[in-house]
Formats: C-alpha cells, sequence, structure tokens
C-alpha cells in the first residue's frame, strides 16, 4: 500500500517536496514512479526510480528540475521539486511495481491515493 503526500499550493519558482511511503516487507524490491495528472488532462510520466536507487529517468519537462530519491530502510521515496511552473499543476501520484521501473503507468500494480500541487503564477 502507498501514500502520497505533501502536495499544495506553491508560487512559480517555488520548490515542493512530496512524498510516497510504503508498508509492506517488498518495498525494497519494487521500482517506484510519479505520474501527475492535470485537470482535463491525461495521466502523464514524471520520473521513475530503481530499487536500490541508483538509476533514475525524468520526463523532458522536469529534467533538470525535479530530483527523486528513496530510502528503503524507511519505506519511502521523496521527489524534490525545483523552480515550478504553472503547467507544473496536477494531481501527483506514485506507484510501484516489482523489479524494473517503467515509463508505462498500466505496468504499475500498486498506486497511492495523490497528491495535489497547484502552481500559481
Amino acid at each position: 500500500q502507498l501514500q502520497a503526500s505533501g502536495g499544495g499550493l506553491v508560487q512559480a519558482g517555488g520548490s515542493l517536496t512530496l512524498f510516497c511511503t510504503a508498508s509492506g516487507h517488498s518495498f525494497s524490491r519494487t521500482a517506484v514512479a510519479w505520474f501527475r495528472q492535470a485537470p482535463g488532462k491525461a495521466r502523464e510520466f514524471v520520473t521513475t526510480i530503481d530499487s536500490p536507487g541508483t538509476s533514475t529517468t525524468y520526463a523532458d519537462s522536469v529534467k533538470g528540475r525535479f530530483i527523486v530519491s528513496r530510502d528503503n530502510a524507511k519505506n519511502s521515496v521523496t521527489l524534490q521539486m525545483n523552480s515550478l511552473k504553472p503547467e507544473d499543476t496536477a494531481v501527483y501520484y506514485c506507484a510501484a511495481r516489482l523489479y524494473a521501473p517503467s515509463r508505462l503507468d498500466y505496468e504499475y500494480q500498486y498506486w497511492g491515493q495523490g497528491t495535489e500541487v497547484t502552481v500559481s503564477s
């Protein structure tokens, strides 16, 4: 089970940190991804991190601004979002799947409930 938290309202150019915490014993074997869905738009890939936390990938739209990391001892993944833009406004979801990371949302079996991020201009 996953739980996403940390969303809120921030001005453009500001920063926000999202957290994804998991229950269960298999977290260290899962790849974790963040997806987001803006109002009226399809869900899109944001970033993923592999199970040991040594490999990350980012969507071009967030590359250089967002940083994903994980602490398997605490069953948690952190998404540090910097230089936020109004177009980053969305509900952010964390998701997990066993073993290899993927950019495809339908390959993830476990989902958090989402946390809302609003960036004002």
